[in-house]
């Protein structure tokens, strides 16, 4: 065994001293960033240079993994500009060198059944920092899993080894639900109106906020104001023996959710408040005692879904209307349902609330259909005056007027609830 023997880098200004083992071919150079910076000094390619593999020499004694050599050496002098390099030989890499000559890119021989390793991936500009690992650039491109139909039979059935894409209405439902899962960035008040009874608008104040419950991570909650012993509870989970009432009678003392869930039932994921059944104390349910209830609510809720009841001219509607972030106003596509909407919005247009009115949504339940309504006009009648109208399709679920269960409706009747959703979460950045 002979002697190790120990050089100086040839780099000038290197100090870095070079370990070189017995029978090794001799390097001059401390690490590749060196030996491409003596080489563009020189103005010429070395002999030995072709033989030196940066991937497969031993660290230099001393020497820095890091471009910029040993921590204290002095700057590299700049290279002197040169020709540009003649054709290397077929069976040579040709090296595109980094700002410290490191090997960027490879051009390979063509050769039978080989490529590039690099030529069917897509090129990107890397910035060596955690930024370069992200979903769009180390995640191969997914293919969207059907869920519905037989599209979604047959990718089960398969095992997900067979995948027919979704289809146009799966599509469109993703779309409903990304926008109803808009972020908010705090509570937001909805009331859901109406001048006539009848019409719908306890079920859709309902299954309104089961669909926002249900697809959103936030906190939802309904609260009956009808100050005639409504059925929003009723409908959602029976419990009323426990109301907003007995809340206000205690609301001093209610400090955390938890206080609070003493005075709600659960309908799924939807914190549900009654409103007081004995008429004669419903009476009290005034506007200052509504926005007590709403303030303690939004401490503790996002969203917070008013079922105001009949009518717009008693007490609380006046502190509904005042809270509200959102207006939905319940109609039909009927002559008595579409002209009381239609009225609807002319109060609250004749007493200041032009703003809300522009902004409102109206839903038309069609439990009640004629062929001798003209709907598309009734539709566009609405359209002119607000920004959303939703028509519910009838469903045999619906028209119990029974205990609601999301999972009960019709497809096209859950879309139609998706739409009012997304229609309302347009909203939240507003």
């Amino acid at each position: 065994m002979g002697e190790m023997s120990l050089h100086q880098c040839a780099l000038p200004g290197c100090e870095v001293m070079i370990e070189e083992a017995p029978g090794k071919p001799a390097r001059k150079y401390c690490s590749a960033a060196h030996r491409a910076a003596g080489r563009r000094l020189r103005g010429e390619l070395d002999d030995g240079d072709a033989e030196y593999s940066m991937e497969s020499s031993p660290m230099a004694v001393g020497a820095s993994s890091r471009p910029g050599g040993v921590s204290g050496a002095p700057p590299r002098p700049q290279p002197h500009p040169r020709p540009a390099p003649s054709q290397p030989p077929a069976d040579q890499p040709t090296e595109a060198g980094g700002q410290y000559g490191y090997p960027d890119q490879f051009s390979y021989p063509a050769q039978s059944g080989m490529s590039s390793p690099r030529a069917a991936a897509p090129q990107h500009h890397y910035t060596g920092s955690a930024a370069d690992l992200t979903d769009d650039t180390i995640v191969r491109a997914r293919v969207q899993r059907p869920t519905l139909g037989w599209r979604g039979a047959v990718f089960n059935a398969s095992g997900g080894l067979v995948n027919p894409g979704v289809s146009e209405e799966e599509a469109a439902r993703n779309v409903l639900l990304r926008r109803v899962r808009r972020h908010l960035p705090g509570a937001h008040q909805i009331a859901v109106s109406s001048l006539k009874g009848g019409v719908g608008k306890t079920t859709v104040s309902a299954v309104l906020g089961l669909t926002l419950a249900e697809y959103r991570g936030d906190r939802v909650v309904a609260v009956d104001a009808n100050p005639d012993a409504g059925t929003l509870a009723d409908r959602l989970t029976g419990e009323i023996g426990v109301t907003v009432r007995q809340m206000l009678d205690n609301i001093v003392s209610i400090d955390s959710l938890t206080a609070v869930s003493h005075y709600t039932s659960l309908a799924g994921r939807l914190q549900v408040l009654a409103s007081e059944q004995d008429p004669a104390m419903s009476e009290a349910f005034n506007r200052d005692e509504y926005e007590q209830i709403c303030a303690v609510l939004a401490r503790f809720y996002n969203i917070i879904i008013t079922d105001s009841g009949t009518g717009l001219v008693h007490s609380a509607m006046e502190g509904t209307l005042a809270l509200a972030d959102s207006l939905v106003v319940v109609g039909a596509p009927t002559v008595d349902g579409a002209s009381r909407a239609s009225k609807t919005l002319d109060w609250l247009v004749a007493h200041g609330y032009a703003e809300q009115v522009a902004d409102a949504v109206v839903v038309l339940c069609c439990d009640r259909v004629s062929p001798e309504i003209d709907r598309d006009r009734v539709r566009g009648h609405f359209l002119a005056r607000c920004r959303g109208v939703v028509e519910i399709p009838y469903d045999p679920h619906l028209a119990t007027g029974g205990r609601l269960d999301l999972a009960a409706l019709r497809e096209p009747t859950q879309l139609a609830f998706l739409e009012l959703g997304a229609l309302i979460a347009d909203e939240f950045s507003a």
